[in-house]
């Protein structure tokens, strides 16, 4: 029971209601027996003040700037680790030992291929459709090949699932975007560390030979590492709500890629990009940002900003670091595009507005700059997004799974259409 209460009073009658209160973050109001006991439903657009379940995985402090897995800050995390020991830390809950980690490694290294037969389903597909579309349908049909994962009832099976997803991911992206410039499929290498194997699969060609630059890895690394979760946004609900219903964890995952597709979401990093081609030149930035002022021009600042953290970002801190890094190595500061990005940001920042707004450069603002870097089209910025984001997926699709009170999700509604009335037949209407 909790220690304090909230008291709700409905047409004269007190409601009790337990507040719960979490190691961090906000106190949390209790409101499951509200509907039996006081007959009304909380209403709350977006779920931006609710709860919908407990978590041990992430923790968000929007006006803090604060951002831990697993209690662990991601500036730590980004400085001293690397993308697959953060997998096993918020798939597991703790940091692995030497062993512990290089076993991990090993295991996600030998799946990293796909099934063969999977090959066809690339190839059902048109040349020129969207990477996401590719993903939704390639993963969600790995519940046709993988059968002996299927049990989410299974402990085990559980396990070999998540490894698998998080191993072969980056296969499928790099096929779909293999597949979408029309060159052949490259297989993974067990040689080559998680986040230059998916560079060599995406870049190399049976022509020549391809080294992949080590700076230019560590940037991917990263960006999967910023990326690998956040705590109870629309795509990681997404995965729990269709988790909730029993679906397998392909399905699941296919799914959260669905809802990650979104340009408000896991595409803003590439709406970032096409805004920066929008501008096209660093003198047309002054008109662009008055636009951005005039409500009525309908013209928003994208990149800039975000929905929970009110002061600045902490990822975006470690990614202009890694943008930095890379256009010094790539020598593409006569790119007129990142010349856009580099004079925007720096308007920007000093402008009273913005600042007086919150606006700041986030993290899909720099991603998009060191993907475009890299040679990455704008397309495969959200498959890239899916592949880091896995992990999260799935780290909270187990953690829901062995929660003792999962229950299906179930929305209410605040039902504003018309009251029962009574059929009319077609003659007399």
């Amino acid at each position: 029971m909790a220690d304090k209460t909230a008291t709700l009073t409905i047409e004269g009658t007190a409601h009790e209601l337990p507040i719960l209160t979490p190691t961090a973050g906000p106190d949390v109001v209790d409101i499951r027996k509200l509907y039996a006991e006081a007959d009304v439903f909380t209403y709350d657009p977006g779920f931006t003040s609710t709860a919908a379940c407990d978590s041990t995985i992430t923790f968000i402090d929007g006006d803090a700037g604060v951002l831990l897995h697993r209690g662990y800050p991601i500036e730590q995390l980004a400085a001293k680790s690397h993308f697959l020991e953060v997998c096993y830390l918020l798939l597991n809950g703790e940091l692995p030992s030497a062993a512990e980690l290089e076993a991990f490694e090993t295991m996600v290294t030998r799946h990293t291929m796909i099934h063969e037969q999977m090959h066809n389903f690339f190839r059902g597909f048109r040349r020129d459709a969207h990477p996401m579309a590719t993903m939704v349908g390639v993963v969600g049909a790995m519940s046709a090949f993988y059968h002996d994962s299927l049990d989410i009832h299974d402990t085990r099976q559980r396990e070999v699932a998540a490894f698998r997803l998080v191993a072969k991911m980056p296969t499928i992206a790099a096929m779909a975007y293999k597949y979408s410039v029309g060159q052949p499929f490259v297989y993974p290498r067990n040689d080559l560390d998680y986040a230059s194997n998916f560079l060599h699969m995406c870049f190399a060609v049976p022509a020549e030979p391809y080294a992949v630059n080590p700076t230019v890895a560590r940037a991917m690394d990263r960006i999967l590492m910023l990326h690998a979760d956040h705590e109870q946004n629309a795509s990681t609900s997404t995965v729990r709500l269709a988790s909730s219903s029993g679906a397998n964890p392909f399905a699941c995952i296919a799914a959260g890629i669905a809802c990650l597709w979104g340009p408000a979401h896991g595409g803003a990093n590439q709406a970032a990009l096409e805004m920066l081609r929008q501008i096209g030149t660093p003198d047309r930035i002054p008109e662009f940002i008055a636009k951005t002022k005039d409500k009525s021009s309908g013209i928003r600042l994208m990149g800039f900003g975000h929905r929970v953290y009110k002061n600045f970002d902490p990822r975006a801190t470690v990614m202009k670091q890694s943008a930095d890094e890379v256009l010094d190595l790539l020598g593409v500061h006569d790119n007129p595009l990142l010349q856009v990005a580099k004079e925007l940001e720096r308007i920007a920042l000093q402008d009273d507005y913005f600042i007086s707004k919150k606006l700041y450069p986030n993290v899909d603002f720099y991603s998009g700059i060191i993907l475009e870097a890299m040679g990455f089209p704008t397309s495969m910025f959200t498959p890239i997004f899916a592949v880091a984001r896995t992990v999260g997926w799935i780290s909270q699709w187990k953690e829901q799974l062995a929660d003792p009170q999962l229950k299906i999700g179930r929305p209410r509604q605040l039902y504003l259409g018309p009251t029962q009335r009574d059929y009319v037949e077609i003659e007399s209407r």
